[in-house]
Formats: structure tokens, C-alpha cells, sequence
């Protein structure tokens, strides 16, 4: 173990490695931290906080981390894409690629401002961060199963695989229950059954959004957008061609171009396109079109304080695109390492804001994230040996992963 992580932490791996899979988890990990800690802050309403309302931080912090990795893609001229073959429509030749990327920059340009408005809804921040997580887990083991079908996808998803994702789903189901039960678990006088019944209380107030119209629209909007996101991300990593480089970051930049042009046309038709609601103050479209003609006194910060997220873009990004790996087993890697930051998040803004702690449930959830990753790390062991025997990835000269020799073949 000692010797794995002196290579993630000193060494420049190899793309597809289990080195370079730890560098990406690591490096999202801490930028997903900063990412839960500043909306704490600045949407903070308590004296000496910035106080800002959703919708401006949003505008302010997406400016920013938009900027800045469309800034570093065309400085590391990553738009210079490696393609399989051109295509000519209308009089234009560009990269084939690019018929498939282009549209998953704009499902990525729904996907941003819908996370911020799930936040906006008649719903709990606890059952959106569940539907948001889980929706992303179950999408990406159901691409799998679909790309398979299609003959996309050759590799098997090992049952490892399989028992990480009912164990993630279980800790995220977690936050839906109330141990306050457990509590009087032990004074409970009226017998084992009757006391099982007090441990988990299930709150069915947390669903009264499904009759909500605008409520289901943004949710479908932003579930249906990831999954044709993450179904066109696996596409490009299942169908390259021997040979062609596996070029994710020509990917990235593409992608994160053709986001921020719609997100830029999305804004221009919010501010000068839609009429606001002047009499409800948490009208979406008041809210938006205030945050730039009566700006916040501290935008500035709050932009400043995007660049975490956009950082964060790049690994998070990098992860669903792993080299080698199923949907399945990525979409997991992200995830969990977000909810275990989102966890670090709340217990630093706990100490330093004299925030909410971390509740019960989000302790349980924690070990029950950890049992997930153990069964991750086995299917991971299982994947890197076999991508090294068939040549699919170098691996690390002085990996720490033992395979079992390759099976002499009978005549």
C-alpha cells in the first residue's frame, strides 16, 4: 500500500493505470471539498456572511469555472482533436467526434444550472443530493447493460461491480431515514417488535414534489441530460479503433466549448428574452437578471470561488472516461468519492461556521460508502490485470497489483 501511494503521490503514471485512477479520485476529492464548503459561506445568512441568495451564486461561480476551463483547454490547445476520421456537412469538414461531442456539451450545459435549481424546488437540499447521486449510479450501470446489447462495450461488469453499486445505493437511501428511533431503542418497553419500528421513520412529506409540474420537469431535464451525457462519454472510450489515441482531453475541451457557448445563449435569453416575477422574491429570472443589474458586493469572491469547480471539471470528467473501465465502475468511482468529500465538507463547515454536523445517517452512510469502495478496489485489481494482458494499458513498472499468469493455451 506504501508503495502504491508513494507512486500516486510522486510518480507521472500511465493513462489507464490504477496509479493514475488514484491521482484523478484524489485530486476531485479535494477540489469537491472546496466545492461544498464556499456555497456554505457565501450563501451563509448569519452576521458577517455574504448572504447571497442560490441563483447568485450560481451566476457568479459558474462565470468563473466556466472561464477558466475553457481558458485552459485553448491555451493546452486540447481542441486540436485526434479523430478516427472526418466528416463534410454544409461545405464544413471537421472531426466525425465532434457529431456526438457537440451535443454532450449542450446536455452538460442543462446538467450545471439544473443542480443548482433541484436546490430551488419544493424539495429537501437531503432528497435532491439522493436524487442526484443515486440517478447517476443507476444511469451508469444501465448504459452498461445497454452498450453491451449493442455489442459497444465488450468487457463483462464483474459481480464485484454489481455488490458496490447495492451497497452505494443502500448509503444513499440512508439519508431518506430518521434514527432519531434509535435513540429510544433501548428504553423501549413495548417489546423487539415495536421497537423496530421506531428505528427507521420514513418521510413521505420529502415526495410531495412528484405533483409538483415545474419540479418534475428540471428533474427529468437533468436526469435524462446526464444519461445521454454519460452514454455519449462511454461511446467515444467503448469505440475507438486500435491504433487511434484515446484523446479524452480533445473530448473535454470540445465538450466544455460547446457547454458554455449554449449556457452563454441560455443567459442572454434569461436576461433579455424572459419577463421576471417582480412579486415573488424567489422568482428564478428576478433573481437571475438582478444578479447582473444589481450586482452582489461580493461577486467578485463568489466567482473566485468557481475555480475549485472548475478545476474539479477536469477530474470529474476524466473519471466517467477512465480508460478501460465500464460505466458502471467509473460512475462509482466519482460518485462515492464525491459523497465522501461532501462529508469532509460538512464537518469543516461544522467547525468553522458553527454549522449543522454531520447527522447519523451520514456516519452509517460513510461505512456502508467504505464496503462499496472495498468491493470496487476488487473488481479494480480483477481489471487492471486484464487490461495488462491484453496489452490495453502499460502498466506502472513497479505496480503493486500481482496477476495470475496468463493460462497456457491447450493444442
Amino acid at each position: 500500500m506504501l508503495k502504491l501511494m508513494r507512486a500516486v503521490f510522486t510518480q507521472k503514471t500511465h493513462d489507464g493505470t490504477t496509479e493514475r485512477l488514484l491521482q484523478l479520485a484524489l485530486a476531485y476529492f479535494a477540489t469537491y471539498i472546496l466545492t461544498g464548503i464556499f456555497p456554505k459561506y457565501f450563501m451563509n445568512t448569519a452576521p458577517g456572511y455574504p448572504a447571497m441568495n442560490d441563483v447568485q451564486y450560481m451566476v457568479y461561480s459558474t462565470l468563473f469555472s466556466s472561464l477558466f476551463c475553457v481558458s485552459l483547454v485553448i491555451a493546452w490547445k486540447w481542441y486540436k482533436f485526434q479523430s478516427q476520421g472526418r466528416i463534410t456537412v454544409l461545405g464544413l469538414t471537421f472531426p466525425k467526434e465532434f457529431l456526438y461531442i457537440i451535443p454532450s456539451g449542450v446536455c452538460t450545459a442543462v446538467v450545471i444550472p439544473t443542480t443548482t435549481l433541484m436546490y430551488l424546488l419544493p424539495i429537501s437540499v437531503m432528497v435532491a443530493m439522493i436524487i442526484m447521486r443515486a440517478s447517476i449510479i443507476i444511469i451508469s450501470r444501465i448504459i452498461d447493460s445497454i452498450q453491451i446489447r449493442q455489442g459497444i462495450l465488450t468487457k463483462t461488469v464483474y459481480w464485484e461491480e454489481n455488490v458496490a453499486v447495492a451497497f452505494a445505493l443502500f448509503a444513499v437511501a440512508l439519508q431518506l431515514l430518521n434514527f432519531k428511533g434509535a435513540i429510544t431503542f433501548s428504553r423501549a418497553a413495548a417489546g423487539l417488535t415495536a421497537s423496530l419500528k421506531q428505528l427507521f421513520v420514513f418521510y413521505p412529506n420529502n415526495f410531495a414534489f412528484i405533483t409538483n409540474v415545474t419540479a418534475m420537469t428540471i428533474l427529468t431535464s437533468y436526469i435524462i441530460a446526464y444519461a445521454i451525457r454519460i452514454y455519449i462519454m462511454n461511446y467515444f472510450k467503448n469505440t475507438r479503433t486500435k491504433g487511434v489515441p484515446y484523446d479524452n482531453k480533445g473530448f473535454f475541451a470540445v465538450e466544455q466549448l460547446s457547454a458554455s457557448a449554449t449556457m452563454i445563449l441560455a443567459a442572454c435569453a434569461v436576461v433579455f428574452l424572459m419577463t421576471p416575477d417582480a412579486v415573488n422574491p424567489k422568482d428564478f429570472v428576478a433573481n437571475f437578471q438582478s444578479s447582473f443589474s444589481v450586482p452582489h458586493a461580493q461577486w467578485f469572491k463568489a466567482a473566485l470561488a468557481g475555480i475549485p469547480y472548475g478545476i474539479g471539471a477536469f477530474f470529474s470528467v476524466f473519471l466517467f472516461m477512465f480508460k478501460g473501465r465500464t460505466a458502471t465502475f467509473s460512475g462509482l468511482v466519482n460518485r462515492l468519492t464525491s459523497l465522501i468529500a461532501g462529508t469532509i465538507a460538512t464537518l469543516v463547515v461544522f467547525f468553522l461556521m458553527a454549522a449543522k454536523p454531520p447527522k447519523p445517517e451520514d456516519w452509517i452512510g460513510l461505512v456502508v460508502i467504505f464496503i462499496a469502495i472495498y468491493f470496487l478496489s476488487l473488481a479494480e485489481k480483477k481489471r487492471a490485470c486484464e487490461l495488462a494482458k491484453t496489452h490495453e494499458v502499460e502498466p506502472e513498472s513497479d505496480s503493486t497489483i500481482v496477476c495470475a499468469p496468463l493460462k497456457e493455451q491447450l493444442p
